[in-house]
């Protein structure tokens, strides 16, 4: 078994539980996407009208980055409010009353760390990482799409003047880690 397999968390799963009908089913699919999502796209149109250019899902970087800046080496994820864990704690409380609450605590439980570790080794690897809530990207699109370009301008700004007086490594901004 690798250490992968090894650390790898199982979460309960519904599997014993048939869905209501075939259209409920695929509603139920169909209502929660793994990318392309509308908080996803609105940030895209906005970092590309503003001049930016991306790639969108690169399947070979851990965590499926929603989109990926190259060359300054910066990574933006758009996490669901929901799904991710925002404001876990009173999140968790409401969980916890509702129905089946083991598999949903543990489910979200585990995308939060899955998050934290996929953060993590992306630092590790050089890159900068910035993760945003749906809401945030709904409410205050402009301040992120301020967030990313300084991101971006930062990291481009230390490849063309690498000298450690002018751009010391402690100078980079703290990761986002709000979902942390």
């Amino acid at each position: 078994m690798t250490d992968e397999k090894a650390r790898k968390v199982l979460v309960p799963r519904y599997d014993s539980f048939a869905p209501a009908s075939a259209n409920a089913s695929a509603a139920a699919r169909g209502a929660s996407r793994k990318s392309d999502t509308r908080p996803e796209v609105l940030l895209r149109k906005a970092l590309w009208s503003a001049g930016l250019r991306y790639r969108k899902n690169v399947v070979d970087l851990p965590g499926k980055p929603d989109l990926v800046f190259k060359g300054p080496r910066v990574i933006v994820f758009c996490d669901g409010d929901f799904w991710h864990g925002k404001d876990w704690a009173e999140r968790r409380k409401k969980l916890l009353a509702g129905t089946n609450p083991g598999y949903w605590v543990a489910k979200i439980k585990r995308n939060m760390d899955r998050d934290r570790e996929h953060t993590q080794q992306l630092e590790r690897d050089g890159w900068r990482v910035l993760r945003f809530w749906e809401s945030e990207v709904l409410g205050e699109r402009d301040r992120v799409v301020a967030s990313v370009r300084e991101a971006i301008d930062g990291r481009s700004r230390r490849a063309r003047c690498p000298h450690p007086a002018v751009n010391p490594p402690s100078s980079l901004p703290p990761t986002n880690t709000a979902v942390l």
